[in-house]
Parts: C-alpha cells; sequence; structure tokens
C-alpha cells in the first residue's frame, strides 16, 4: 500500500469545473484492493470546493486501509490530503501513513512564485522545517491524479509518453506514463473501454520491474481510473472500482 494510493493516482474552483474540465467537485471514487487472491482493503478519492488561505481550491482527501484478514497481519491506514489551485498547482499536501511499524506525517507548503516548497515532519518534531527547490511544473501525490485528468485528450493518444515531475515523501520522483492503447475492461458495474497506461515506477524498492504496473482509466471525458495492477517484489497487488458517485459525465459500462 506504500506508493500504491500514488499510482491510483500511483499514480487529482472559483471557476474550478473550467480548470478541472474533467472533475466535479463532489466527485467520490472507492476501489477495492487485492493482494493475490485475497481482499487486503480499500481506497477512496474524495474532492470538495473550497479555498486555501484566501484562494479558490481544489481539495482533495485520499485514505486507504487494510480489511479483514489482511488487517489482521498487516494493519495499514493511510491518510492524504492536498490542495490544489485555479493553475493545477498543489498548494499544500500531508502525508500521514501508518503501515504496521513503519509512519509518517509529512506536510509540504508549495510556494510557486519561487519554486520552493517547505516540508515539515510532524511525527519527529525535533527535525526543523526544510525549504526545498523543486522544478515549476512540481506535482504532489494527489495532485498529479487530477492534472492527468485535466490534459486535453491528444495527449492521450497510443504511443503517447507524458512526463512529470512528482513530489513522493520527502524526496522529488520524475515520472512518466506510456499510452499502450485501447482495451475494454470488466468491472461489477459491466465493460467499459479504457486506455490501457503504464507508468515507469521505482523498481527494487517496491515494485518487481520499472514497469511492473498496469493501468486502465475509462476512455472518456471522466478519464477514471477502472483498474490498476501491479506487479511487486513479493506477490501481486491490484485496486478494481468499486463504487463512484458525482462524475462529471456518465461511465459507459456494457453488458
Amino acid at each position: 500500500m506504500r506508493y500504491f494510493l500514488f499510482l491510483i493516482a500511483s499514480l487529482l474552483f472559483s471557476n474550478i469545473s473550467a480548470q478541472f474540465p474533467n472533475i466535479n467537485p463532489g466527485e467520490v471514487i472507492s476501489y477495492r484492493i487485492h493482494y493475490g487472491f485475497l481482499t487486503a482493503g480499500s481506497a477512496t478519492l474524495a474532492t470538495t470546493k473550497t479555498s486555501y488561505k484566501g484562494q479558490p481550491a481544489f481539495y482533495v482527501k485520499g485514505v486507504g486501509k487494510t480489511s479483514g484478514a489482511a488487517k489482521a497481519f498487516f494493519k495499514v491506514e493511510d491518510f492524504y490530503e492536498t490542495y490544489i489551485n485555479e493553475n493545477k498547482e498543489p498548494l499544500f499536501y500531508v502525508r500521514n501513513v501508518s503501515e504496521g511499524s513503519y509512519k509518517q506525517h509529512l506536510q509540504s507548503t508549495f510556494n510557486n512564485n519561487n519554486n520552493t516548497l517547505v516540508l515539515v515532519d510532524k511525527k519527529n518534531t525535533n527535525n526543523p522545517p526544510k525549504t526545498i527547490r523543486v522544478p515549476n511544473d512540481v506535482q504532489d501525490m494527489m495532485s498529479c491524479f487530477y492534472y492527468l485528468r485535466s490534459l486535453p485528450a491528444e495527449n492521450f493518444k497510443t504511443g503517447s509518453v507524458i512526463r512529470m515531475n512528482v513530489w513522493v515523501d520527502d524526496e522529488l520522483f520524475p515520472f512518466q506514463l506510456k499510452v499502450a492503447g485501447v482495451e475494454k475492461i470488466a468491472t461489477k458495474f459491466g465493460k467499459i473501454n479504457c486506455l490501457k497506461i503504464i507508468p515507469s515506477v521505482m523498481s527494487g524498492r517496491v515494485f518487481k520491474e520499472k514497469e511492473g504496473v498496469t493501468m486502465w482509466v475509462s476512455n472518456d471525458q471522466n478519464r477514471v481510473p477502472i483498474l490498476i495492477k501491479a506487479e511487486l517484489a513479493v506477490g501481486s497487488l491490484k485496486a478494481s472500482i468499486d463504487d463512484y458517485s458525482n462524475v462529471k459525465y456518465p461511465l459507459s459500462f456494457t453488458k
């Protein structure tokens, strides 16, 4: 789970609807997460129209949790938050996770005027805040999901490669997505036409290979992630759409 919510994101306005034309404030998308044949947990992404320090903003909250036998074996409670401005830039990002014995609570405040961020470690309060220089196109682990969904359709032609810089934990990660083609994917709601996308991820630490992750997003104006599969260093992980509400355009499922 440690980087998996990012890939789901692996991976999100005074005129917010005009700036993020494919996303409704109030949209909620839920996923069921499987480890091998076991249902291991769930993840939910929810959006709200709000403000941040007086400016219009898009607020996103992500929650990932283990359940059932997986929870007894390895308890995960991950919470992510981000505020995004009208220019699709992150303003404030929180990663507060508890995964077995591993715990982390980081807050990043982005200063887009001078390409810096201030990182605060809320768990280790003895560590002073760090000011870090970042590229002018940086996204955080949550905002990147919504930024990608807002891109024009021509960016998602088969063979296209989308590149971006993503702030992960306390480091910058050069990230890219390759559009591999179009496929129909079966879900609990029926079949849906999807873009097949292969992200490049950090091999060795978590995933088996550099391109060990495949995701399918609805081939429509919503570009909602429908299915994600990841080959891990040990075993495999899958996230499938389990529920959705307030998406901007109807999702076209067929039997």
